[in-house]
């Protein structure tokens, strides 16, 4: 039996233990021993970005927010899904996590990252949702900051999740535009807080693996609609 290789370590800027890990072809990250993602199950995550960009794949100069730059699976198919003059801006505060992405020897996001149309920011993505209004809105922010609502890997990442923040989220997308905030549990609360919000909400539920594995969350909130009511599919 293959045994698990653990590749490099990282603290948190709450203190806690962030790591790498290989495990016969497969790579995951894992906080305080815990895994936080996980190369085998990246469907979602896949379809997450799907499902945000692909609305503005013919829009001239689409502009979207990936929150968290993880193993990079996001990143690569928002670029995938939108036109060569997009930008795909990348909130990301551990610099080990870009590093361990932009080292070659792992199968993460090197070649993403280095696309013309990313743009990576060393920055918590709740600072830059709060400056858009001034600095330019997106056409889509995709949020997967945690495994739930719930921070699990950076204190703070609650913020993402209440009123003021959900308020915040709604001021830097352009008119029509969406957010798509990504859970490993379904968020039926949530759902109702976003559409106390104003957002239009539609919920998603998405296999971990394309045809098998465990089911994610997928929580859509466009702002062309006030709705209160929401959908759920899958």
């Amino acid at each position: 039996m293959k045994r698990t290789k653990q590749l490099a370590l990282a603290q948190t800027p709450d203190g806690s233990t962030l790591s790498l890990h290989e495990h016969d072809g497969t790579y995951s990250i894992r906080v305080n021993g815990r895994e936080l993602m996980s190369t085998r199950h990246v469907h979602s995550e896949e379809k997450l970005a799907e499902v945000a960009c692909t609305p503005y794949a013919r829009t001239p100069g689409a502009r979207v927010l990936i929150g968290g730059l993880g193993l990079g699976y996001t990143l690569r198919t928002a670029l995938r899904c939108l036109a060569q003059d997009a930008e795909v801006l990348v909130a990301e505060i551990m610099q080990e996590i870009v590093d361990w992405n932009r080292n070659s020897d792992f199968p993460l996001a090197h070649d993403a990252l280095a696309d013309a149309r990313t743009r990576l920011v060393m920055s918590d993505v709740y600072d830059v949702i709060a400056q858009a209004p001034r600095q330019g809105r997106f056409h889509a922010i995709m949020l997967d900051a945690d495994n739930g609502t719930t921070a699990m890997s950076t204190e703070g990442n609650e913020r993402l999740y209440d009123e003021t923040g959900l308020a915040m989220v709604y001021g830097a997308l352009c008119p029509g535009g969406l957010v798509v905030y990504w859970s490993a549990k379904q968020e039926p609360r949530f759902a109702k807080k976003m559409a106390k919000s104003g957002f239009a909400v539609e919920i998603q539920r998405i296999r971990a693996h394309a045809t098998s594995g465990g089911m994610h969350t997928l929580l859509i909130g466009r702002t062309e609609s006030t709705s209160s009511k929401f959908r759920t599919r899958g």
